[in-house]
């Protein structure tokens, strides 16, 4: 029980943040979502530390993982967990995985958003 409130607390930071950031910078005259690319980066950069500390000498307990790793960097983008899982595939050499899980995550999600609006309608 625990584990899911540090989840929990650690997301809804992350996601009001992510919020926060894509209203003042995601651009209404362009349509250029520059929050969402900010959050996105600024996730990647901070799952790569948070998890390089978890694994250098145990910096960090496994709760304080799990509220900033899987709850923060969870709620503010996925996009960070899915590159760290792109950046261990990559590190063990595995370009296939790499590969498959990369195209097949940006199809298949492209896809099943389409499904969704076309469900919706």
């Amino acid at each position: 029980m625990k584990q899911l409130l540090l989840v929990f607390v650690g997301g809804g930071f992350g996601s009001v943040l992510r919020f926060i950031i894509g209203k003042y910078l995601n651009s209404t005259e362009t349509g250029i979502p520059y929050g969402t690319f900010a959050a996105n980066i600024l996730g990647s950069l901070l799952i790569g530390i948070i998890l390089g500390l978890a694994a250098k000498n145990n910096s960090l307990s496994q709760s304080q993982t799990l509220l900033l790793a899987t709850g923060f960097c969870g709620g503010f983008t996925t996009f960070s967990t899915f590159a760290y899982e792109n950046h261990v595939f990559l590190k063990s050499g595995d370009f296939t995985s790499f590969a498959l899980y990369t195209i097949g995550s940006f199809v298949v999600g492209f896809l099943a958003v389409f499904l969704g609006m076309f469900l919706a309608k």
